[in-house]
C-alpha cells in the first residue's frame, strides 16, 4: 500500500472533478433548455451510469488515504475506513458476480489485441442507420445530403461493421449490406482496435468496473470517447457544422483517406489505454487470492 497525505489525495481528487465538471455541467444546461449535442451528449445518454461514479474522483487500489472524513466515501462500494482517518478499496470484499464482470472486460480487450486492426469501414454505420428510413437518430441535427443521396453513397460502397452496438441500429434496408455479422453473443470474435466505437467504449469498461478502475484512467477513456464521438459524427451525414465542426466527406476520396487517418491515430491511442486498462483489472484480480485459480 502507498500512502497518499490528505493534500495529496485532494490535490487528486480537485484536478479530476475540475477536468470532468465542464462537460457535465454543459450537458446539465442543454438538458435544462431542452438543447441537444450530438456528439457531447452521446458520453452522457449512450453511456449510460450513474453521473456519480465518474463525476467525482475516487481513490485506487493499493492507497491508503489520510485525513479522511468519516463518511466520506460512502458512495464509493468497497472502500473500507480504519481508525476514522485512513481509507482503501479492498479487493477481498469484491462480489463474485463483480470479479466475473472484470475477468469477461479483460477478455474482450485481450480478444481485440489478439486480431489486426481493421480501416475499411470509412464511418458507414452512421450512414447505415439512416439508409432508405423516414426516421433519423439524431433528430435534433439535420443531414446534410439529401436522403438519395446518403442512400447512393451506401450503395456505392461495401459496409463492413465489426461492431455489435452499432450495427444494432442499422435500418432494416441497411442490414443485409453489412459484408459481416455481428452478433451480440460474438462480440469476443469480432472487436477490433480498428473500429473507433471499440475504442471509444474503453470509456464504458471504465465505469462498469467501477470503483476498481482508477478515476486517472477513467478520466483518459472518457477524452479518448470524446475525441472518437466527435470524428464519428464528422463522417456521418449530419450537418455538424451547425456545431462549429468540420465535416470529414467520406463520400469523397479525400474525406475517405482523412477518415483512415484519423482511425488508425484513435486506433493506436485506444490500444495504448486498452493495455492500462487490462493492467489494472488484473492488479485488481491477483489481489484477491479466491481468484487466482481463474487467472491461470
Amino acid at each position: 500500500m502507498i500512502q497518499l497525505s490528505e493534500s495529496e489525495w485532494r490535490s487528486l481528487a480537485s484536478d479530476y472533478e475540475s477536468a470532468m465538471r465542464p462537460w457535465f455541467s454543459g450537458y446539465r444546461m442543454r438538458r435544462s433548455r431542452q438543447e441537444k449535442h450530438p456528439v457531447h451528449d452521446f458520453l452522457f445518454e449512450y453511456y449510460q451510469t450513474k453521473k456519480q461514479r465518474v463525476e467525482r474522483w475516487h481513490p485506487p487500489v493499493g492507497r491508503l488515504l489520510q485525513g479522511v472524513t468519516s463518511g466520506e466515501f460512502s458512495w464509493v462500494s468497497d472502500f473500507q475506513e480504519s481508525e476514522g482517518c485512513i481509507g482503501f478499496l479492498e479487493p477481498e470484499s469484491m462480489e463474485t458476480k463483480v470479479s466475473e464482470r472484470l475477468k469477461w472486460i479483460r477478455s474482450l480487450i485481450e480478444a481485440a489485441f489478439s486480431r489486426p486492426s481493421r480501416f475499411q469501414c470509412f464511418g458507414l454505420h452512421e450512414w447505415a442507420m439512416v439508409y432508405r428510413s423516414d426516421e433519423i437518430r439524431h433528430e435534433s441535427t439535420p443531414l446534410r445530403l439529401s436522403r438519395e443521396a446518403v442512400a447512393k453513397v451506401v450503395e456505392s460502397r461495401k459496409i463492413c461493421c465489426t461492431h455489435w452496438d452499432a450495427f444494432r441500429f442499422f435500418t432494416d434496408a441497411a442490414r443485409p449490406l453489412n459484408t459481416i455479422e455481428p452478433a451480440h453473443d460474438r462480440r469476443h470474435e469480432m472487436e477490433q482496435f480498428g473500429c473507433i466505437h471499440f475504442s471509444m467504449d474503453l470509456y464504458k469498461w471504465c465505469y462498469k468496473a467501477f470503483p476498481w478502475v482508477s478515476s486517472e484512467l477513467t478520466l483518459e477513456c472518457f477524452n479518448l470517447a470524446l475525441k472518437a464521438r466527435e470524428i464519428d459524427m464528422r463522417a456521418s451525414p449530419y450537418d455538424v457544422t451547425l456545431f462549429d465542426l468540420r465535416p470529414i466527406l467520406i463520400e469523397t476520396s479525400e474525406g475517405a483517406i482523412e477518415y483512415q487517418k484519423e482511425q488508425a491515430a484513435l486506433s493506436d491511442e485506444g490500444r495504448q489505454l486498452a493495455r492500462k486498462l487490462v493492467g489494472e483489472l488484473q492488479s485488481v484480480l491477483v489481489a484477491v487470492p479466491r481468484l487466482e485459480a481463474a487467472l491461470s
